[in-house]
């Protein structure tokens, strides 16, 4: 950050008055810029065939970062919006399927990329879906065909092992969970 969003004055880093951390403050307004993590939200689409075969919706990523990865419908959580009505709408902006039925699932601490990602389990009210700008391909994947080599990020990973382990038992508890460099190491070793 240059430049003041109040005054348009220039900014330097330093701790404010009462604070401990390090925040950029206006050299002529003296306005205190805050910055604080990102909320990105998603679902873990489902779906049920003919046969009764329950399947997840995933997304071929058309945009960086890990373009060309496979990925949980997610982005970014607007203002102005609920973190379910976010995860809604990614959905549709990233696979055009129809979801109800929200349910909170996992919420991921990812401090190293100030992010909180946030999961949750959503039913698809009809078969359909389509690519779109973001994505390149969106399919339909049974729990043993999930592209495990392919995935896009740690916490879609995550999400996706816990929710094929507790589908069988049919308990979905909410759970936070730390996500950190280690986990991204060890989620590629597992899939080797």
């Amino acid at each position: 950050m240059k430049f003041c969003s109040q005054c348009g004055g220039s900014v330097t880093q330093r701790i404010p008055s009462g604070d401990n951390r390090l925040r950029y403050i206006c050299n002529d307004c003296n306005f205190v810029h805050y910055q604080n993590p990102n909320v990105v939200v998603g679902t873990i689409p489902l779906y049920v065939d003919e046969q009764g075969e329950v399947k997840i919706l995933l997304c071929r990523r058309n945009i960086e970062p890990r373009h060309g990865f496979w990925t949980l419908p997610a982005g970014f959580l607007e203002n102005d919006e609920t973190s379910s009505e976010g995860a809604q709408r990614e959905t549709i902006e990233e696979s055009c399927a129809n979801i109800d039925n929200l349910a909170i699932y996992r919420v991921f601490n990812v401090a190293h990329a100030n992010q909180i990602h946030m999961f949750f389990r959503a039913d698809m009210m009809d078969g359909s879906f389509s690519t779109t700008s973001e994505s390149s391909d969106v399919r339909l994947f049974g729990f043993d065909d999930i592209p495990w080599s392919e995935l896009a990020f740690p916490t879609v990973h995550k999400a996706l092992v816990d929710f094929v382990a507790d589908h069988s038992g049919g308990d979905f508890a909410i759970e936070m969970i730390d996500i950190d460099h280690g986990y991204w190491k060890a989620m590629i070793e597992s899939v080797k």
